[in-house]
């Protein structure tokens, strides 16, 4: 009598046990939201999309806006899918994380005020005034020689990041090539100062020491620096010295966006 007694409470406790756990589940199944925005599906969780009260989707949610359901009985939101990707991220992550070289702030700053969300709203609109401030700094580097300024090559451009790659591109090459870095030139945050910068009849050349050892030819800095910048995005706009004729016998380049 006592085993069947033990047996009938294992199995009540087996099936309260499952009871729960279904529970669970469903409950977890219940929390996660599928949305269609724009053909794009997005699954998440319902305590995401309400992070912020009186927000778009925070209505949805929880039944304060009506919106209309696709085939599939998800709820369909008629705005850019691609951009919608951004919008969640900021409510996961709580902050504006773009990717490099993002350019679409306009739309994105529209998408946040549709749905309601003016701290990403804000912190989009802040974001683009800075590009527009960068854009409007013209940013240069100029590599030079310590005794006659005169030899040497300058580049202009608007995106401080792309002439700080240069720089860092320029950096390197030189560091392979001479055995006392940086003994042998000086970085400052506009200028890569040569020790020792001769001409001859090749042409310019940065040297090592005053044997003539060959390192590189300013022709060879100019075309590493035009390729960079196409590979970026950037357009030569034009040689700020076209008297000279040919763009590797300028003295100076500049690039745009």
């Amino acid at each position: 009598m006592e085993r069947k007694i033990n047996r009938r409470e294992k199995e009540c406790e087996e099936k309260h046990s499952n009871s729960e756990g279904s529970e669970q589940d469903k409950d977890y199944k219940t929390s996660l939201i599928t949305l269609n925005v724009g053909g794009y599906l997005y699954i998440t969780q319902k305590q995401t999309l309400t992070k912020y009260p009186d927000s778009f989707l925070e209505g949805i949610i929880n039944g304060k806006i009506m919106c209309p359901f696709d085939a599939d009985g998800h709820y369909f939101i008629d705005r850019d899918g691609l951009l919608f990707r951004h919008i969640l991220n900021f409510l996961r992550n709580g902050e504006l994380l773009l990717p490099e070289g993002f350019r679409e702030n306009q739309l994105l700053a529209q998408e946040a005020d549709f749905f309601q969300l003016k701290v990403l709203s804000d912190a989009v609109k802040s974001r683009w005034e800075r590009e527009q401030l960068a854009s409007r700094e013209t940013t240069f580097l100029e590599i030079t020689d310590s005794h006659d300024r005169s030899q040497g090559l300058r580049i202009f451009c608007n995106a401080p990041d792309f002439i700080a790659k240069i720089k860092s591109r320029i950096v390197l090459v030189s560091k392979s090539r001479l055995d006392g870095f940086p003994e042998e030139f000086s970085v400052s945050s506009n200028i890569i100062q040569f020790k020792y910068f001769i001409k001859s009849e090749n042409g310019t050349r940065l040297v090592l020491k005053e044997d003539n050892t060959f390192v590189c030819t300013l022709e060879t800095l100019k075309f590493e620096a035009i390729m960079m910048a196409l590979k970026c995005g950037f357009r030569l706009l034009t040689s700020l010295d076209c008297s000279k004729g040919s763009i590797v016998h300028s003295d100076a380049l500049h690039f745009i966006k």
